[in-house]
């Protein structure tokens, strides 16, 4: 999964971005922070899932 992808789901599900130093950092009321990484390719599945699973996605 892409920085992109997660990003769109997400944006999808109500979260807004604030740019942080080395990650966008999405947040909604009732949640936790979510850093998400800025980097081309692929996410490592598990960081991917940790970040879907912060945000009640899946």
């Amino acid at each position: 999964m892409t920085k992109t992808e997660i990003e769109k789901l997400l944006k999808k599900h109500g979260f807004k971005m604030k740019a942080g130093s080395r990650h966008d950092i999405w947040k909604k009321a009732g949640f936790p922070p979510i850093p998400v990484a800025r980097h081309k390719g692929d996410i490592p599945k598990g960081t991917a899932n940790k970040i879907l699973k912060e945000a009640g996605i899946k």
